[in-house]
C-alpha cells in the first residue's frame, strides 16, 4: 500500500501538473491565435521549460514598438555614469 502511494506521489502528481499545463496551453494558444497542437506538444515533451517558452512567445504577440522606450537602439545611462568619457 505504501509503495503505491509513494509511486502516486512521485509520478502521478508531476504528471498531472504536466498534463494540466499542456491542456491550459492548448486552450490558451487557440484563444490568442497560435497553433494549439504545436504548443501543447512542446509543453508536454519539454517539461517546465516548454511552458516558459510558450509564455515568452505569447508575450511577443502584444509587443508595441511605440510604447517601448528602447526601440530603435535607445538606451539609458545611470546618472552616476553620465559624466564618464568613452
Amino acid at each position: 500500500m505504501n509503495d503505491v502511494l509513494l509511486l502516486l506521489v512521485i509520478v502521478g502528481i508531476p504528471l498531472a501538473w504536466l498534463v494540466g499545463l499542456s491542456v491550459f496551453t492548448y486552450y490558451d494558444a487557440g484563444r490568442v491565435g497560435m497553433r494549439p497542437e504545436k504548443w501543447a506538444a512542446i509543453v508536454l515533451l519539454v517539461p517546465i521549460f516548454g511552458f516558459f517558452v510558450y509564455l515568452f512567445e505569447r508575450s511577443e504577440l502584444s509587443y508595441d514598438a511605440e510604447s517601448d522606450p528602447y526601440a530603435g537602439g535607445a538606451y539609458n545611462v545611470h546618472e552616476s555614469r553620465a559624466d564618464d568619457e568613452e
